[in-house]
């Protein structure tokens, strides 16, 4: 008997993917900055083009740090605006030119109720001129982040919208989806990517790299400063006695 010629190994099409890898398939992505996050990304960054949706506990919580790299490239080749909407702090320009962004070139936009902030992410999604559309919305549906996401496909510009925590546990068309948390350290959980889910989150730098360096400098200087003891007695009981003296 011959042995049986073993079965050639079926191709899968680009836009197909196997739940257990990441997709393969070719599309528009911008590094995001953090290696350790691109490793784990479909396309090696944040997805052009399709919605990118942050958890997080507290607003604007290492917003900068986390997309600020990635929007910094976005708005050097042509020197194009990105538009925030409804931001809950005034960006700090200093901090901003640090990463490599302009303050000057981010279009602020702020509304009261939440049909307005919606229709002032997809108008600036529709504007030839913008490069990337930041929005915070707590209070958005599943079918409001649809047509964002729909937008976006059109337009294949960077969106990245922030809501809290409790939206978790609600559905959403987002392609990449993110929990963030930490302090001092900056945690990111990967809830939903096209590939398998990842258990662990990752640990990624929460401070920009000048700033963590200064203060790792400050640090040491103060662990090698021999400590001073403490004089006994009160510095008043002291002058006191000396006058009496």
């Amino acid at each position: 008997m011959t042995a049986a010629a073993p079965c050639p190994e079926f191709v899968l099409p680009p836009q197909v993917w196997r739940g257990r890898e990441l997709a393969q398939a070719q599309e528009r992505t911008l590094p995001t900055g953090h290696a350790a996050l691109d490793a784990q990304l479909p396309g090696g960054g944040w997805p052009l083009g399709s919605l990118v949706e942050v958890l997080q506990q507290e607003q604007q919580q290492h917003v900068w740090q986390l997309v600020g790299p990635a929007l910094a490239q976005a708005m050097q080749p042509r020197g194009e605006p990105a538009v925030l909407v409804n931001a809950p702090y005034q960006p700090f320009g200093p901090s901003l030119r640090a990463l490599g962004i302009v303050p000057e070139r981010l279009l602020c936009v702020h509304a009261e109720k939440p049909a307005a902030r919606l229709w002032a992410a997809e108008q600036s999604l529709h504007c030839a001129d913008v490069c990337a559309v930041l929005a915070w919305l707590p209070q958005a549906r599943s079918e409001d982040l649809r047509r964002l996401h729909l937008c976006a496909q059109a337009s294949e510009k960077l969106l990245v919208v922030f809501r809290p925590m409790p939206a978790r546990h609600q559905s959403s068309p987002a392609r990449l989806r993110l929990m963030v948390q930490g302090a001092e350290e900056m945690q990111v959980s990967i809830l939903k990517r096209r590939g398998p889910p990842l258990l662990q989150p990752l640990a990624l730098q929460a401070q920009p790299a000048r700033l963590a360096a200064l203060l790792a400098a400050r640090k040491s200087r103060r662990t090698a400063e021999p400590a001073v003891p403490p004089r006994s007695g009160s510095h008043v009981l002291d002058r006191t006695a000396t006058l009496a003296g």
